[in-house]
């Protein structure tokens, strides 16, 4: 066989991965190819296969006589939208895409250049975990690409596909990454499956309970986004990456605006109830001041009292934080603080700035709250605020209460710009509670305390339930129209484009984790 067959015949092999009867499987169980995820992902015709002919080295159990070019992973490089992204797929086909010593070191070299050229890294999961016949090799081949995750984290977006099964130690290098995006009825994540839980703790749960798309989104916050299907996934993907920059060194990619960036919505002068208890939607607001009404929300299951995710606003992508009144009254618990804390983060290292929707009125009060650790998480938030150099920007369309009000990019935290609708409360406690507090005697020894009460509530709010006292000190910079709140946000982020900040130089912060 002359040169030119040897290596056609190698090629066939590697793109056959398994072999039709194991491809047949995939597909009947509602599952795309390695080869195929990659075609959907990537411009059509820009990918280039790096170590397509690997194959691996042990020669126990028989494994000798197994050996399939490719070893159970596809990785290389090509464009998404135009742009440069490195990537790997598991091959599900090929000894259930278990891990071993050589296709860990194709993917270890994959992200190697990623963080070389500067380039985002996407890894397709579908994968039965750690080669068993390799042994500690196979551990150590995950240690690796941990080392790498955690060394690229903050330098090139991360965005991890979860396209069949993750289990044990595999599941720890999608959690470093930024993104989760995991695929239902076919995906599944654990770090012990049913079987050693029924052993270990006596507990009956079966896979998709355990670690399923809908558990991880809605339940435990691992993944930020569930999909029907693999081509969901992936196109998913490629939107997301499109509001990214490359690196961190790197601006997010500007699109060309056709929406006018003055357009005015008469509703949002009525969004806000007269009544301050009311709840409403702050995706209804988030929509409307948003390029083409469009918003890629992020962690849309977890966490519902806020809101975080992407949107253009003049062609340029903003991080948007929203607090939720229409879930738990927008207040902010444990999982809303890190589910938040952890986007903010995410958007400072990537330049990405900051837009932040207030109506808060407090954190959430309680046992479980307090037990749980509601001071040390709800501070992350207050860190990543903090901590934040990006372009900031908040607008206060109701309450901003307490801590809750410091907490949520307040002017005092450095950032650039602070609006406030004409309908926004800032004060320690809502008028309620601060006339119970304020006015306990006179109430005790009233004759009609409910008349008092009343009174005094309603003095209460005219001096304090509005944004005039904050904007006299300059905490607010201005009282805005709620219609003309696009138009403001959209000049103040052109204003902030040359915004230049930086913190003290140290190793690094201690968030309190």
């Amino acid at each position: 066989m002359n040169p030119q067959d040897v290596l056609a015949d190698l090629e066939r092999r590697a793109e056959l991965g398994g072999g039709e009867a194991r491809r047949r499987r995939q597909h009947e169980a509602g599952k795309l190819t390695a080869r195929e995820r990659i075609d959907l992902l990537f411009d059509p015709g820009t990918f280039e296969e790096l170590d397509k002919l690997v194959v691996h080295r042990c020669l126990d159990f028989g494994m000798a006589d197994q050996q399939i070019p490719g070893d159970g992973v596809v990785a290389g490089h090509g464009l998404v939208n135009g742009r440069q992204v490195c990537a790997f797929a598991q091959d599900f086909t090929v000894f259930g895409g278990s891990l071993s010593e050589t296709n860990a070191a194709k993917i270890v070299k994959i992200m190697d250049m990623a963080m070389r050229v500067g380039a985002p890294i996407v890894g397709l999961n579908d994968s039965g975990g750690a080669r068993i016949q390799e042994g500690v090799l196979s551990l150590g081949g995950y240690a690796d690409i941990f080392l790498r995750n955690t060394l690229a984290s903050g330098v090139v977006p991360q965005i991890s596909a979860i396209m069949g099964p993750c289990a044990g130690g595999a599941v720890y290098s999608p959690a470093i990454t930024d993104f989760n995006v995991m695929v239902k009825d076919t995906s599944y994540m654990f770090v012990t499956g049913p079987d050693v839980i029924r052993t270990v703790t006596h507990e009956e749960v079966t896979k998709e309970e355990l670690g399923g798309a809908m558990t991880h989104n809605e339940t435990s916050g691992v993944a930020h986004f569930a999909v029907e299907d693999d081509r969901e996934c992936l196109l998913l993907i490629r939107d997301l990456l499109g509001f990214l920059p490359s690196n961190n060194l790197d601006d997010p990619p500007v699109v060309e605006c056709t929406d006018p960036v003055d357009r005015e919505d008469e509703a949002l002068d009525r969004l806000v109830p007269a009544s301050p208890n009311q709840p409403y939607d702050i995706l209804d607001l988030i929509h409307t001041v948003a390029d083409d009404g469009y918003f890629l929300e992020v962690h849309r299951h977890y966490a519902k009292n806020i809101v975080v995710g992407f949107a253009r606003l003049g062609g340029r992508p903003v991080g948007i934080v929203a607090n939720q009144p229409a879930h738990l009254a927008g207040t902010l618990d444990i999982d809303a603080s890190v589910k938040g804390a952890r986007f903010v983060r995410f958007c400072d290292a990537f330049n990405i700035p900051l837009v932040t929707i207030e109506d808060v009125p407090g954190f959430l009060p309680g046992t479980v709250q307090e037990y749980g650790g509601i001071i040390r998480h709800g501070a992350k938030l207050l860190y990543a605020f903090a901590e934040a150099t990006v372009p900031k920007v908040t607008v206060i369309t109701r309450k901003a209460y307490g801590g809750a009000y410091c907490v949520m990019a307040s002017k005092h935290i450095r950032t650039d710009f602070n609006y406030a609708w004409p309908t926004a409360e800032i004060a320690v406690m809502g008028p309620d509670g601060a006339v119970n507090i304020l006015y306990k005697r006179e109430l005790d020894a009233a004759a009609d305390p409910a008349a008092l009460r009343a009174e005094k509530v309603a003095e209460f709010r005219e001096k304090f339930a509005n944004p005039y006292v904050a904007a006299g000190r300059g905490f607010i910079d201005e009282v805005i129209a709620p219609r003309r709140t696009r138009a403001k946000l959209v000049n103040a982020l052109k204003n902030l484009e040359t915004k230049r900040d930086r913190n003290p130089p140290k190793k690094h912060g201690n968030i309190p984790l």
